[in-house]
């Protein structure tokens, strides 16, 4: 049985104004200025804002999360709308895009970097990522952006098993949201 978009959009989200409002700012604003793809405005709930929620589904409370390649947001700022318990840090190198982020995330308590994963020297309990490197290259990029006992957690999609060849030890969580597309996740965790 499908669900509706209302319904999700209650279901997941503590501050439904916020979500819609990002969602019509991506739709607009992230065309407009080359984010997001011209056919992508039908499929910006879908595609966009609730693949990203599976990833929720394994944060630990109260937790520092990096969003490395942030681009449109995704999946920061779709984290941080879902659990306003993680302490969320968007990082992103080109100007354009983080003049959108920083827009986006207007009134909201989220942090919004300007460079280079490479170039940034604190650290978090998660480093999420979508759509930014293959695995093993997103592992070198951000390695040090993770504290000992956290985690890489990368959305991934028919890639995830082959990628994970390259990388050991890494781990794959399907995830499994009501009313949603089960999201594939790989996690890289940070031994002690």
């Amino acid at each position: 049985m499908e669900v509706s978009r209302e319904t999700l959009v209650k279901r997941y989200f503590p501050d439904t104004a916020r979500i819609e409002s990002y969602a019509q700012f991506l739709a607009a604003a992230g065309i407009e200025r080359g984010l997001m793809g011209p056919r992508e405005a039908d499929r910006i709930w879908q595609r966009h804002i609730f693949n990203c929620l599976p990833i929720t589904q394994l944060l630990h409370k109260g937790s520092i999360v990096f969003d490395v390649g942030s681009g449109a947001g995704l999946p920061g700022i779709v984290i941080a709308l879902a659990r306003p318990d993680l302490h969320v840090t968007l990082i992103e190198p080109l100007e354009r895009r983080v003049e959108f982020l920083k827009e986006a995330v207007a009134g909201l308590d989220i942090e919004v970097i300007r460079g280079q994963a490479q170039d940034v020297r604190s650290s978090a309990h998660y480093v999420t990522a979508r759509a930014v490197a293959p695995l093993e290259r997103l592992k070198k990029m951000t390695w040090h952006l993770v504290k000992t006992g956290g985690s890489l957690m990368a959305i991934k999609g028919r890639s995830a098993e082959e990628e994970m060849r390259l990388v050991p030890h890494s781990i794959l969580h399907e995830v499994n949201c009501e009313g949603i597309e089960p999201g594939r996740i790989v996690e890289l965790r940070k031994g002690a």
